[in-house]
């Protein structure tokens, strides 16, 4: 398991195997930041407890209704956005991050620190 090792350990394990060339965590990873609007929809959820998709809308202009259904559905699916539906007249649905959505905020940290250093 990754979260055990050591870099060192973990480069040498790149190294010397084949099994993460096909079952590569790194390239799964980043399969979830792949979209336009991922990202910006979990920075977005990350600064609030629950979030109404109307909510969302308004916090992301430009995205269209439809892309930020799709973003949204492509999030859950990925286990790190949760989708609470309110059976009310009028329906109710609120989003908000799992906690493996949480556990992703020290890697955008992370990420915001080496932009900071080497991009701007």
């Amino acid at each position: 398991m990754i979260e055990k090792m050591t870099f060192e350990e973990y480069i040498e394990i790149l190294k010397n195997s084949a099994k993460y060339e096909k079952d590569c965590p790194v390239r799964k990873t980043l399969k979830l930041f792949h979209g336009k609007w991922n990202t910006r929809v979990l920075f977005e959820l990350s600064k609030k407890e629950r979030c109404r998709f109307c909510d969302l809308k308004k916090l992301i202009p430009e995205i269209t209704s439809t892309m930020l259904t799709s973003t949204l559905r492509e999030l859950v699916s990925f286990g790190v956005v949760d989708r609470i539906q309110f059976n009310e007249i009028p329906p109710r649905v609120e989003y908000s991050l799992t906690d493996s959505g949480r556990e992703l905020m020290p890697v955008f940290f992370e990420m915001a620190k080496w932009g900071e250093k080497y991009l701007l």
